[in-house]
């Protein structure tokens, strides 16, 4: 545990100046924000064409049920814990051992993960009649959306075996400074899917079976796609089975804790779709779109800042650098707030523009968009939350605490549950949306208090002055969003004219949002906490 005498008694250290999150780091998440946004454009049109041809019916249900699985697993397993237990153990091998040390380590982990994959993937493959029952047991067990999810997860789980190795070579490459390749390998599984819908769909007896065909594929590519890049740093594994190597044994030890403690949101989104199958069909749909447009925002800048800031934060540890630990750590919540608040504030009040004009089309009907709205302006509530865990969870992973992150993410889950099942009897899946939201709040909160708490994190000055000029700026933009609100007529408009609408209204509050708060006093400095870093360890 860090002591806060030593972390403030390491400030008065003469040493070099840093501006809280560096430049570099401030670029990286800028470069890693763009090429995640271009996966999530081509994300929605990915879902624009899913709800064309589709709809929200039992098939789209079943697919949606049937990729969720595998995908739940992927962030909580390859995403979420290894690549959190991973990152810190390969730091450190890279700061502290020889470069055929850290060969060995990669290749020893590959060969590891590789085999316990493989398990994995034939069980689930299996088990896929069980696996349904478990995540979405309001399926009828002789009804069209159960017999199309059990077929359709035999095609998607071995997903998670290409995507887990994907995720190691991710890290990898993510350590050494080349956050570009990770962050555009995701565009592969969105070109993929739309493949498979243009070319394979109208050849099947089913067609929403092509969707499935189109994961498997991707997570093919996307594991194939990393390998050159491997080769140029010396890194390209060869598989070596070996659990009972030093690096592995650490990994393995972090990430037992981590399968829970990382993926807090991901389960209170899986809870969701469990209850959300008891309800009337369409709901685990509405469900997803809503999720959809919330990854958005989150993926392009809560993902992107977790990513970056992860290997800079365990760099930081293993140097015993605290003071810049801390730097960065609250530079990356400021930052969390200054852009969170009114991407949520955007979601709530353009959540039925925004799904309108993505997705109202052919098969989506305008029920559908009405449903969703509702679900999508429950889970904007909770960004900034989401965000927050993302950025949080890093504090505690990088100095190899896994064990807070879980006790903190069971109050989280166990508070989402209860408040799902009470809250669902009142607003339907809106209300699973909501419960997920609150917990989310619960679990940063938690997070927060605990690295305060430890002296890992020592919040710098001028926090409430900020704070409230961010509350100044959100309220002046707030005014737009009831008047645009309140006079367009977005179920009337035409494809074209709601994009149009759409982007304008966008364009103007994101200038009216940085003008007002340029208005207010908001400047840099209010961002990126300048300080002196030493080099000295701290105890």
């Amino acid at each position: 545990m860090y002591a806060r005498s030593s972390l403030y008694n390491v400030y008065s250290i003469k040493s070099a100046k840093v501006n809280g999150l560096s430049k570099t780091l401030i670029k990286s998440t800028v470069v890693v924000g763009s090429m995640t946004m271009i996966s999530r454009v081509l994300g929605f049109v990915r879902d624009i064409v899913i709800a064309r041809v589709f709809g929200a019916d039992a098939g789209t249900d079943a697919f949606f049920v049937a990729f969720k699985i595998p995908n739940f697993m992927r962030r909580l397993f390859a995403e979420g814990a290894f690549s959190q237990a991973f990152v810190p153990v390969l730091s450190e091998y890279k700061e502290t051992k020889s470069r055929e040390e850290l060969k060995e380590l990669v290749e020893k982990t590959a060969g590891s993960l590789a085999a316990v994959l493989f398990v994995i993937t034939l069980l689930g493959v299996l088990a896929a009649p069980v696996l349904i029952f478990i995540f979405a047991p309001g399926f009828d067990t002789e009804g069209t959306r159960h017999d199309l999810a059990v077929e359709m997860l035999r095609l998607t789980f071995p997903y998670l075996f290409f995507i887990s190795l994907t995720a190691m070579a991710g890290g990898v490459l993510n350590t050494f400074g080349k956050f570009v390749v990770p962050a555009i390998t995701p565009v592969f599984l969105n070109l993929s899917l739309l493949a498979a819908m243009f070319w394979l769909a109208p050849l099947l007896d089913e067609p929403i079976i092509a969707l499935a065909w189109g994961v498997l594929l991707a997570g093919v590519v996307q594991l194939a796609f990393q390998f050159p890049y491997l080769s140029k740093l010396g890194l390209m594994p060869a598989l070596r089975f070996d659990r009972d190597h030093a690096g592995v044994q650490k990994i393995m030890k972090l990430m037992l804790p981590a399968l829970f403690g990382v993926s807090i949101t991901q389960i209170n989104l899986l809870v969701d779709t469990l209850l959300a199958s008891f309800l009337v069909t369409g709901s685990v749909s509405w469900l997803y779109f809503s999720d959809r447009l919330v990854e958005f925002p989150l993926g392009i800048f809560g993902i992107a800042l977790a990513t970056v800031i992860l290997p800079a934060l365990s760099k930081s540890h293993a140097a015993g650098r605290l003071n810049e630990f801390s730097a960065n750590l609250d530079s990356g919540l400021r930052w969390v707030v200054f852009l969170g608040v009114p991407a949520a504030l955007g979601l709530f009040f353009l959540a039925t523009p925004m799904l309108a004009t993505l997705f109202q089309y052919d098969a989506f009907s305008t029920n559908d968009v009405d449903m969703a709205t509702l679900s999508l302006m429950a889970y904007a509530v909770g960004l900034p939350a989401f965000i927050l865990v993302k950025v949080l969870v890093p504090g505690f992973t990088a100095r190899q605490d896994m064990k807070t992150p879980v006790r903190i993410g069971i109050i989280a889950v166990i508070s989402n549950m209860l408040m799902s099942v009470v809250l669902v009897f009142f607003l339907n899946h809106a209300g699973l949306a909501l419960a997920t939201s609150i917990a989310a709040f619960i679990n940063a909160g938690l997070l927060y208090r605990a690295l305060v708490k430890s002296g890992a994190y020592v919040p710098q000055p001028g926090w409430l002055a900020f704070l409230i000029k961010v509350f100044i700026a959100n309220a002046l933009v707030c005014v737009v969003y009831f008047y645009d609100s309140a006079t367009l007529q977005w179920y009337q408009w035409g494809a074209l004219d709601r994009s149009i609408n759409l982007f304008g209204e966008i364009i103007i509050v994101l200038l009216g949002y940085f003008l007002c708060s340029w208005l207010v006093g908001l400047r840099r400095h209010h961002l990126v906490y300048k300080q002196k870093v030493g080099n000295d360890e701290a105890s």
